[in-house]
């Protein structure tokens, strides 16, 4: 692992958290189903913290069928009763239930054009690298992904807001904001 001091500083503190930063936060993502993991996860998440959805993250795995969005779009009211009821996830009604339509919505995009192809054409198949110097600088949202989330949404999605979205975005690698002192920030 790196020198603390030089880590985007929101990423220290905690191993989970900066194996996560070093290893997968930011590096672009091209896989449709892995993608679509990350898009879910940050649904998840909202309203909490990151790294609660990190220690979590195997037992969501679990619960959600390794998230095989063709298995999940399958389930119904006794799958949420059960996921409902596991102490490992956030038992969230709303949340559990957009997991399953979502699926069903990443289906026919993956069918239509691909889930991977839909996601990247918003920043024109290149990630955005940007250059911020510290951490109050990095938006909590952008005109692009609130675009993404827009079209999401007309998709059939739920729990993708655009900040849910720029988190995505930049948890994929469709943005680059590792900071510019951050010995992970990769420009290729």
């Amino acid at each position: 692992m790196s020198d603390i001091s030089e880590r985007c500083s929101w990423a220290n503190g905690d191993a989970l958290y900066e194996h996560y930063h070093d290893t997968e936060w930011g590096i672009p993502d091209y896989d449709s189903r892995s993608l679509w993991e990350k898009l879910i996860l940050e649904g998840f998440q909202a309203g909490l913290s990151w790294i609660t959805i990190l220690r979590k993250r195997e037992n969501f795995r679990t619960a959600f069928a390794g998230f095989d969005p063709d298995i999940i779009a399958t389930w119904g009211e006794g799958e949420v009763t059960h996921l409902l009821k596991n102490e490992g996830i956030i038992r969230h009604q709303g949340k559990i239930r957009a997991t399953i339509s979502n699926a069903r919505a990443f289906q026919e995009i993956e069918a239509q054009e691909g889930f991977s192809q839909f996601v990247w054409r918003h920043v024109a198949h290149q990630p955005v690298i940007n250059h911020w110097t510290a951490l109050h600088e990095v938006p909590a949202q952008t005109k692009t992904s609130q675009l993404l989330s827009k079209n999401l949404k007309k998709a059939g999605f739920k729990f993708c807001g655009p900040t849910i979205a720029y988190a995505f975005m930049q948890a994929s690698g469709l943005v680059n904001d590792h900071l510019l002192n951050c010995p992970h920030r990769k420009t290729e």
